[in-house]
């Protein structure tokens, strides 16, 4: 079948991060179209549909928040990695986690080697368990420009002010969560808001894996899950 695919990475990374879900859409015959934010020295870029009769988005954590919503309106199916519709719970996790990012803008703002020492931080723990050297290229390779500390910081903002799913998203489009069990970005509480949300979601839990999705079986599984849809309510294998 004809498969369209676009692609948006989240806080802090970037559209390299997609290369072998391009290797493996080529493979098939699809096409992938990745977003790019501009974080360090890549050049911002918003992807665009083809003309295949599938459209699928594959949005890894912020990126379902950074997509256009023309563009996300279209599509017949989404995988939601590691996202969350708000990022913020309420309640005393939420307060928390709120300090936490007001810290973090802090160091975005003092210059110095402050910025990419923070940054550098957190993608370890979007990584955790497994080792930061398992993360695809990305930023912190080319060096973080004016504009990228800029972007990183409004989106950064973003991050706080998330407080459900983005307007326009697709309420007939089939949709994938993928959850990370040891996930140290996103709390338990927003993984449950917005399963709550999207009740009709298929679910595919990762264990021992991290925000950052470090597995191996994670590729397969979301293009089989694109591949079959009939395959119920019961989520990938």
């Amino acid at each position: 079948m004809g498969v369209d695919l676009i692609a948006m990475h989240g806080w802090g990374g970037d559209h390299r991060s997609w290369a072998p879900w391009g290797a493996a859409a080529v493979e098939r015959g699809w096409r992938l179209s990745c977003g790019e934010r501009g974080y360090g020295r890549q050049t911002p870029h918003q992807p665009t549909w083809g003309d295949a009769e599938q459209r699928v988005v594959l949005v890894h954590s912020l990126g379902l928040h950074l997509l256009p919503q023309e563009l996300l309106g279209q599509a017949t199916a989404v995988a939601l990695l590691a996202s969350f519709g708000r990022f913020v719970p309420p309640g005393p996790p939420g307060r928390r986690l709120q300090k936490a990012l007001q810290g973090m803008a802090a160091k975005l703002e003092a210059g110095g080697g402050e910025p990419e020492a923070m940054l550098r931080q957190f993608l370890a723990e979007a990584a955790a368990p497994a080792p930061p050297e398992w993360l695809p290229q990305g930023p912190l390779e080319d060096g973080l420009s004016a504009e990228g500390l800029q972007r990183l910081h409004d989106d950064l903002a973003l991050l706080g002010h998330t407080n459900g799913l983005p307007w326009g998203f697709p309420s007939t489009a089939r949709v994938l969560i993928v959850e990370a069990a040891e996930d140290r970005i996103v709390t338990p509480e927003s993984r449950g808001l917005l399963r709550s949300a999207l009740p009709q979601a298929e679910l595919l839990r990762l264990e021992g894996v991290g925000h950052s999705l470090l597995s191996p079986t994670l590729i397969p599984a979301v293009l089989h899950w694109i591949e079959t849809p009939a395959a119920g309510g019961h989520g990938p294998g």
